[in-house]
């Protein structure tokens, strides 16, 4: 495989995994289609995977993926390596108008005019053999994206935004927006509770990677929300939290006593540093009066608005405006920063100043 895809412009690549029981993504099964030819290798019984990150790393071949975030994390995870360079035709379709967060299958119904079976969608990926059926639905998912990309190109070529999409997929990596985005409400915690929150995190963090177990089975969400709320001094006082495992109790209770102390002692010496809290209102209102300017923006350049910047980002430039500190996302930078950025930001500056004087 590795010598007959050693040329080749771009290959489509997908992967089948499991991730049910587990921290990390299980790899169940890779997808590679090039110029008239499908792989299907099965990772469970691949010797040696050298050749394979050969292939997903070659500088002269494109890996295309959609939706390819789940599939970054079976790389990275399995292989040691995140594809480069690399294209999401999702992040592509969005980027040439044919709407946000696109399905595979409305790709393919668009661009194709074929229908693709669903039916192997909740298979068990790990059985082995895999039935004929959960091969060729396998195979559909790189054959048909094989075929996709290049119209996908074209256009982009034709309209000049080709090197805005391979910066675009070239920007992705995994991990999300972090664990911590999920506690909404950490910005009411004061200093020494914001602090045993964040060790929690951490320790949670550490044990789940440790024993390859999801978050919420090594300490459910709640359970830190409660215990950096209230602070447990003693064994008692913890297993007075709500929702508190037994047996999470019983194995790491002096050890999660001891972060809570230490998370303690240091934030009264250096306390972190505090979360931001909801935008006020004026706030608010300004973010509100900018997305007719990023949907025109998005008009302008025939793109979805919404892969030109989240609306929850408009709120960061109004903050910005408005004199808050704001730290840049990453994505800001690059082809956004010109195109779209800099007019958000001059639109918000500019009818900051018209209420000013209006007031």
């Amino acid at each position: 495989m590795a010598a007959a895809l050693a040329n080749q412009p771009f290959i489509a690549i997908d992967t089948e995994f499991r991730r049910r029981d587990t921290f990390f993504p299980e790899p169940a099964l890779l997808q590679i289609a090039g110029a008239g030819s499908c792989w299907l290798v099965d990772p469970l019984t691949l010797p040696d995977t050298t050749p394979l990150s050969a292939i997903l790393t070659r500088p002269e071949t494109v890996k295309v993926l959609h939706s390819g975030s789940e599939d970054l994390e079976v790389f990275e995870h399995w292989l040691g390596i995140l594809p480069q360079p690399l294209v999401d035709t999702q992040k592509a379709a969005a980027m040439l108008g044919l709407g946000f967060g696109l399905g595979y299958r409305d790709l393919v119904r668009t661009l194709l005019n074929v229908d693709l079976a669903k039916e192997e969608t909740q298979s068990d990926w790990l059985q082995r053999p895999l039935t004929e059926a959960q091969c060729r639905y396998a195979a559909q998912d790189v054959t048909f994206l094989a075929h996709c990309w290049p119209m996908l190109e074209d256009r982009a070529g034709q309209r000049g935004i080709l090197p805005w999409i391979l910066e675009e997929s070239a920007a992705m990596t995994t991990g999300g927006r972090g664990p911590l985005a999920k506690f909404k409400s950490a910005w009411k915690l004061n200093p020494p509770q914001l602090a045993v929150l964040l060790a929690l995190i951490e320790w949670r963090e550490s044990e789940a990677r440790r024993r390859d177990r999801p978050r919420n089975w090594i300490l459910h969400d709640k359970v830190i929300q409660e215990v950096s709320r209230r602070l447990p001094q003693s064994m008692p006082q913890l297993a007075e939290i709500a929702g508190m495992p037994s047996g999470v109790l019983r194995r790491h209770g002096k050890q999660l006593l001891a972060c809570i102390d230490d998370a303690r002692q240091e934030a009264a010496v250096s306390p972190p540093v505090s979360l931001r809290g909801p935008a006020s209102a004026s706030v608010r209102s300004l973010a509100k009066s900018l997305q007719p300017v990023l949907t025109e923006l998005a008009q302008e350049l025939g793109m979805n608005p919404e892969i030109l910047m989240p609306a929850r980002e408009l709120e960061a430039i109004a903050r910005a405006a408005a004199g808050d500190s704001e730290e840049r996302p990453v994505h800001w930078q690059g082809w956004r920063s010109e195109t779209v950025v800099k007019p958000l930001v001059d639109k918000a500056h500019q009818l900051l100043g018209e209420r000013q004087n209006a007031g």
